[in-house]
C-alpha cells in the first residue's frame, strides 16, 4: 500500500507527542527542541496576524515542516522571531536550484531559461566574480587570474554571500554549475544551503566534444550561439562573434575527464531531489523537461490527513470510488444524499427539518445540510482519519457555504462522463421488487426471463430526468472548478479501477505547483 504523502492517514495531528520526535533525538538538549509544539502555534498565530487573511497550508503541514528543517540547520538562540520571520518571507516555495552538467551540454543556456520563467536569480562563477563592492569577489578574481581557479572555500562564501542578499531569499536562486566537486556540496550543505531540485544534465562525449567546437560568444551580452544549432540571423551580431578559450578537442576532453571524476562523488549527496536529462535533444524539450521538474513539489514528511472532495454528475462513479477510497485508505466516506436520509431514518434532531421536503421531493435547503454534514465531519473518525466526500457541494453558494465553515477539502476531483456513458450506465439499472436485488440489463442482467419480468425502473433513472440532472451539473460546473483551482479533473469514462488509480495517483502525490 503506498504512502499517502510521506505519512499515515492516522498519524498525529502537529501537536501531538509523537510528531517531532525523530527531530528532539537529533538535537536533544538544543533550544529549539524546547517547547517547539508550543512555539510552533505561536509562530503561526503571528504569521496569520501579519498577513492579515486566512490561510491554508498546501499539502499538510508542508510550512512548518520547512520552518523546523531551517530551524534545525540555524539552530537560533530565541527561535519565536526566527520563525515569525520565516513565516512573514513566505518563500518556502521560492526556486532553489542547482544545475549541473559536464562543458557544452547547455546547462547555461538551461538556467538562463528557467532563471527568465520563473523570476529568480542566476548565479554562476563568472557572476559571481563579476560582483561589486564585495571584497571576496576581489579575491576570487585576483586568484583566478592568477591560477586560472577559484578555491572551493572562496567560492562558497561567494556564494554564501550572494544568498543571504534580499532578491535572492525573495525570488530563490540557480546555481549554474556549482558545486563542482564533492568538498563543495558537502560546505554548501554545512552551511545550510539546501536546494529543492538538482538537475544533471548528460550526453556522450563525442557529441559533447563536437557541440564545444561550434560554440560562438557575443563579448558584448555574454550570450553563447552555435555555428551549426543557434545561430543569430542579426548580421551585426555575427561579426562580433569570437571563438571563447578552451573549447579545442584536447582541452574539451581534458575537461571532460575531471568533470566524470568529479560528478560521481557529488550525486550521492543529493540521493531525492536529483533528475538526470539526456542532453541530446533539442534545446525546447531539454528546458520543458527541466521547467515540469523544477514546478514538481517533493514528497513531504508532513503529517496528511486527506480530506477528499468528489464532483461530477449523476452517475459518474462518485460513490464506487468513495468506496474504494474508504476501504483502502480508512477514510469516512460521507454522502450527503445518505446522511440526510440517515437523519431522518434515526429519528435524529434533524428529522422533522428534512421530513417536509422529502415527502415534497423538494430541495434541502443548504443552512439545515450544513447542520447535518458538521455533525459528522466534527466526529472523531473523521478528524483523525479524513474524509471523502460527495453530492455536496453541488454549485458555488453551496462551496462557498463548505468553506465558510470551515471544512477546505485538500484534494478535490473533478469526474468528467459524457451524456451517452452515464445514460447507458443508468437508464438500463432495474430493481426487482419481491428480492430487492439490483440489475443493470448489459453489464448484471437477471439470471431468468421470470425475473425480468418483474424487474422495475427508478422514476429518476428515466432518460428526460437523467438529462435534467446533467444539465444541472455542468452548468454550475465552471464555477466550482474557478472556486477549487487546485482540482483535478479525469475522465470518468472508463473502467473504474483505472479512474481510482489516477484519483489514488492524485492523492498520494503532491499538488503541480502553478507558476504563472
Amino acid at each position: 500500500m503506498p504512502e499517502l504523502e510521506g505519512a499515515s492517514v492516522g498519524q498525529p495531528p502537529l501537536d501531538s507527542p509523537g510528531c517531532h520526535r525523530s527531530l528532539f533525538q537529533r538535537h536533544p538538549g538544543s533550544r529549539v527542541s524546547c517547547c517547539l509544539t508550543s512555539i510552533l502555534k505561536v509562530a503561526a498565530a503571528g504569521w496569520l496576524c501579519t498577513t492579515g487573511h486566512q490561510h491554508t497550508w498546501n499539502l499538510g503541514l508542508d510550512v512548518p515542516h520547512n520552518m523546523l528543517e531551517q530551524l534545525l540547520i540555524h539552530q537560533p538562540k530565541d527561535p519565536i522571531p526566527f520563525m515569525i520571520n520565516h513565516l512573514q518571507r513566505n518563500n518556502d516555495y521560492v526556486p532553489k536550484i542547482v544545475i549541473l552538467g559536464p562543458p557544452a551540454s547547455g546547462k547555461t543556456t538551461i538556467a538562463m531559461w528557467l532563471c527568465k520563467h520563473l523570476n529568480s536569480n542566476l548565479l554562476s562563477v563568472a557572476n559571481l566574480m563579476a560582483k561589486e563592492f564585495s571584497s571576496l569577489a576581489a579575491d576570487a578574481r585576483r586568484h583566478y587570474q592568477k591560477f586560472k581557479t577559484v578555491p572551493s572555500m572562496l567560492l562558497i562564501r561567494l556564494v554564501q554571500e550572494r544568498l543571504s542578499e534580499e532578491d535572492c531569499v525573495r525570488r530563490g536562486w540557480i546555481l549554474d554549475g556549482i558545486p563542482e566537486t564533492r568538498e563543495q556540496a558537502l560546505m554548501i550543505q554545512t552551511l545550510g544551503i539546501v536546494p529543492r531540485h538538482v538537475i544533471v544534465l548528460s550526453a556522450p562525449d563525442t557529441v559533447l566534444i563536437e557541440r564545444n567546437l561550434g560554440k560562438r560568444l557575443d563579448p558584448q551580452t555574454g550570450e553563447i550561439y552555435h555555428t551549426t544549432f543557434d545561430w543569430p540571423p542579426e548580421s551585426e551580431i555575427q561579426n562580433r562573434l569570437m571563438v571563447p578559450a578552451g573549447i579545442s578537442e584536447g582541452e574539451t576532453a581534458q575537461k571532460l575527464l575531471e568533470y566524470h571524476r568529479n560528478i560521481t562523488r557529488i550525486l550521492p549527496s543529493y540521493p531525492k531531489i536529483l533528475k538526470v536529462i539526456p542532453a541530446d535533444q533539442p534545446c525546447v524539450d531539454v528546458f520543458s523537461q527541466a521547467l515540469t521538474y523544477v514546478q514538481s513539489i517533493h514528497r513531504s514528511n508532513a503529517p496528511f490527513t486527506p480530506r477528499v472532495l468528489l464532483c461530477g454528475p449523476v452517475g459518474s462513479g462518485k460513490s464506487l470510488q468513495a468506496a474504494l477510497l474508504a476501504q483502502k485508505y480508512g477514510l469516512v466516506n460521507v454522502c450527503c444524499g445518505q446522511l440526510l436520509k440517515e437523519a431522518v431514518a434515526d429519528k435524529s434532531k434533524y428529522c422533522e427539518m428534512i421530513l417536509p421536503f422529502f415527502e415534497k421531493e423538494a430541495a434541502v435547503p443548504d443552512s439545515i445540510i450544513m447542520k447535518v454534514l458538521s455533525q459528522r465531519l466534527d466526529q472523531q473518525d473523521c478528524v483523525e482519519r479524513g474524509w471523502v466526500l460527495h453530492g455536496f457541494p453541488r454549485d458555488l453558494d453551496q462551496a462557498h457555504v463548505l468553506d465558510s465553515w470551515g471544512y477546505k477539502p485538500n484534494r478535490v476531483f473533478f469526474l468528467n462522463v459524457p451524456f451517452d456513458s452515464i445514460a447507458e450506465r443508468l437508464t438500463l439499472r432495474r430493481t426487482d421488487p419481491v428480492t430487492g436485488e439490483r440489475y443493470h440489463l448489459m453489464y448484471k442482467p437477471p439470471p431468468t426471463m421470470e425475473i425480468q419480468a418483474r424487474l422495475l425502473q427508478n422514476p429518476k433513472d428515466a432518460d428526460e430526468r437523467i438529462k435534467l440532472r446533467m444539465d444541472l451539473f455542468y452548468r454550475n460546473a465552471a464555477d466550482l472548478e474557478q472556486f477549487y483551482r487546485q482540482a483535478i479533473t479525469l475522465n470518468g469514462d472508463q473502467d473504474p479501477y483505472t479512474v481510482f488509480e489516477y484519483i489514488e495517483s492524485g492523492i498520494i502525490n503532491p499538488l503541480p505547483k502553478k507558476v504563472p
